[in-house]
Order: C-alpha cells, then sequence, then structure tokens
C-alpha cells in the first residue's frame, strides 16, 4: 500500500487530509509538528510527503532541506498559504516537486499526489537481515526461512530497525526512548516495545546487556 506522511499543524485540516488519503486507498500518517515530522518522515518509509510550509518546531521549508540532506528522497508536495512567485520558487528550489497554495480543491490534491507517484521509479523495498530473516522496512514485516511473515506496528518497527541498523551496538533505554518515542518523557517504553518484539518474534530477537540497555539478539 502506498504511504503518505502528512505534516500538518491545522488539527482539522490534517484529519481530513488523513481521511481523504484513506479512502483513496493510501496509507496516511499525520504529524503535527516538524519535529515528529522529521522523526516519521526518519525512521519510516513513505512513497509521498505532504508538507505544509508553516509548521511549528521546524518550519516546513527547512524540514523538507534537512530531509533532502538525510537521504529521504520521497516526492514532496508543499502545502502553504504562501503564494508569491518567490514563495513558490523558494519551496521548489528546496526539493518540493509540487507547490499547492490554501485554500485548495481536495481532488485536485489528490491527483497532483497521484502525479507525483506515477513520476517516481520503482525501486526495491529496503531490508535488513535479522538474523536468518529478512525485515522488510517499507511491508513491516520480518519473514523467517520458514516463508512465515509477522506484521509489526511502526514503533515496534521503528525499534527493530534501530537495533538492526547496529547490530552489535548497546542501546540504552534512555538512548532508545529518545531516539523511537522522541515525545515520550518516560523511558520504560522502551522496557514495553522490547516485549511486544520478543512476543511477536521471539524471546531472543532482543537482548539484554544488564546494566546497560539492549542490542539485537538473534531469531
Amino acid at each position: 500500500m502506498t504511504r503518505v506522511l502528512v505534516v500538518e499543524d491545522d488539527r482539522e485540516l490534517g484529519e481530513l487530509l488523513v481521511r481523504a488519503f484513506g479512502n483513496a486507498g493510501y496509507s496516511a500518517d499525520l504529524a503535527r509538528d516538524g519535529q515528529s515530522g522529521l522523526h516519521r518522515a526518519l525512521t519510516r518509509g513513505y512513497d509521498v510527503l505532504v508538507l505544509d510550509r508553516r509548521l511549528p518546531a521546524i518550519e516546513g521549508l527547512d524540514l523538507l532541506v534537512r530531509l533532502r540532506r538525510s537521504g529521504v528522497d520521497a516526492p514532496a508536495l508543499m502545502l502553504t498559504a504562501l503564494g508569491t512567485v518567490a514563495d513558490r520558487i523558494a519551496g521548489l528550489d528546496g526539493g518540493a516537486e509540487d507547490y499547492v497554495v490554501k485554500p485548495f480543491d481536495l481532488d485536485e490534491l489528490l491527483a497532483r499526489v497521484r502525479a507525483l507517484l506515477r513520476r517516481r521509479p520503482a525501486v526495491a523495498a529496503p531490508v535488513i537481515a535479522v538474523g536468518a530473516a529478512e525485515f522488510d522496512l517499507m511491508a513491516r514485516t520480518v519473514t523467517g526461512p520458514d516463508g512465515a511473515a509477522t506484521t509489526l506496528s511502526g514503533r515496534e518497527s521503528d525499534l527493530l530497525r534501530l537495533l538492526a541498523e547496529q547490530p552489535e551496538r548497546v542501546f540504552s533505554r534512555r538512548e532508545i526512548a529518545a531516539r523511537v518515542f522522541p515525545e515520550s518523557d518516560t523511558e520504560t517504553l522502551a522496557d514495553t516495545y522490547v516485549h511486544y518484539l520478543r512476543r511477536k518474534l521471539g524471546a531472543t530477537v532482543v537482548a539484554t546487556v544488564r546494566g546497560t540497555g539492549y542490542r539485537l539478539g538473534r531469531l
């Protein structure tokens, strides 16, 4: 399923866009500020980005520049109330593929997103080895040697990706919480989601390093 990230601080408009994308057959996530949008875009695979220009925490154009510098190449459509030629040029030069001025027609917006997706070349979904299993980052599935696939939630996928990309490194509970749950002020979520991964994938998938934290285990 095509995945869309909407970064929009207007609650009503953001929820409207998520519903519209869902009704059109997409899987859509909503972030309400630039910081959470940055985290989601860097840790999850999206096919298209829909970004508001005026965002709290990190302004929309700055967010897009950071994502492009980090290697996120999903096509981006910028939403804005700033409709001057100079503003549109700034958005396009910042890495956006399209620029829509508010207020806009919802059907036209969906058509523009379809056009962006048609122009995007097909690429293989990134896969990371987890022991003898394969972890598909886009589908959020872990497929074992027997072909059985297990689907992870978004946060479970974020945690497994963090551990799998540096399998020899030990991550503290504080670091896991900061990297995977930046909006939370408690480290206990790290323990909770380690428990969830073990419940789904087996007790050995995450190894506990006493007094230090967690690292990737084995399947």
